[in-house]
């Protein structure tokens, strides 16, 4: 027999939910300000009832932790922002933010956890679920604030680049076009600007058609090389040749020329581009 002593009504119900999707024996005891759920366990089905555990703070327990760590310790308030830093959280917990867990290197919130109930079972047959997570969490929670820091930085990252956005939109706005369309080939990571005619536009000639107040506005956002000139240019359509449609630039680009982008396959830029003249043709000058 083994017993979890909640102070929660609410935990005591969700875990004994929890328990009742597999063939155990269990109750849950109503006992002054305190919820005893008793399960009848067997040597062969503790691993079993250990991820059972597990999965109850992970999916009922880890959210509302945070929100609280947001709240309190670091004053986000505002549930909006509160909901967007915890999408990033799961997300990391999850595997699917690998550009954020080069910042956290050496912390594992899953096996952390797993460790302390491993113990927990081990050497008790009744204990305290508040007295567990007070006690033998505090490594988990110190790695828990850990992931919190990282998400918040990440929001903010992501807030800014918003912002850039939305102004570089702005800017758009009304602008009239100096080209039709312009024809943008990415290849390993460099940008390559061509004309209507798959005449390459050289370097010296894009900086002549910068609009020198988007550089004197936004000189930290912008960079010269790509997005400067795009915005100056203004195309109706930006046809954007890449093998690689997640990288950043590509998605700084959709994002900013939103429906004038049509993103094309290299080999569509080559087959193109043999139709028209060559470099050395008088209507490349």
């Amino acid at each position: 027999m083994i017993e979890i002593i909640f102070q929660s009504k609410e935990d005591a119900v969700f875990f004994q939910q929890q328990l009742s999707s597999y063939t155990y024996n269990h109750s849950v005891l109503p006992l002054e300000d305190q919820y005893i759920v008793k399960i009848e366990n067997h040597f062969e089905a503790t691993s079993e009832l250990k991820e059972i555990y597990y999965q109850f703070i992970m999916r009922n327990k880890l959210d509302r932790w945070v929100l609280n760590i947001l709240a309190t310790q670091y004053f986000f308030e505002d549930m909006e922002e509160q909901q967007q830093i915890l999408d990033i959280i799961n997300s990391v917990i999850e595997g699917e933010r690998e550009e954020l867990t080069r910042f956290l290197q050496g912390l594992n919130l899953e096996q952390c956890l797993k460790n302390e109930i491993d113990y927990m079972f081990k050497s008790e047959v009744a204990f305290s679920f508040d007295s567990f997570v007070k006690f033998r969490l505090r490594s988990f929670i110190k790695q828990l604030k850990k992931y919190i820091e990282v998400s918040i930085d990440e929001y903010k990252m992501e807030q800014e680049y918003q912002m850039f956005i939305h102004t570089l939109r702005n800017f758009l706005l009304d602008r009239p076009a100096r080209l039709s369309h312009l024809h943008l080939l990415i290849e390993d990571g460099i940008i390559t600007f061509f004309n209507e005619q798959f005449c390459e536009m050289k370097r010296a000639e894009l900086v002549r058609m910068i609009d020198r107040k988007l550089l004197i506005n936004h000189p930290v956002y912008v960079d010269s090389i790509s997005i400067a000139p795009l915005l100056s240019i203004a195309p109706r359509t930006i046809f954007l040749y890449t093998e690689d449609i997640e990288q950043p630039l590509v998605r700084t680009i959709q994002n900013i020329f939103e429906e004038r982008v049509q993103t094309k396959s290299k080999k569509s830029f080559y087959d193109l581009k043999k139709i028209f003249p060559s470099p050395v043709d008088e209507n490349c000058h």
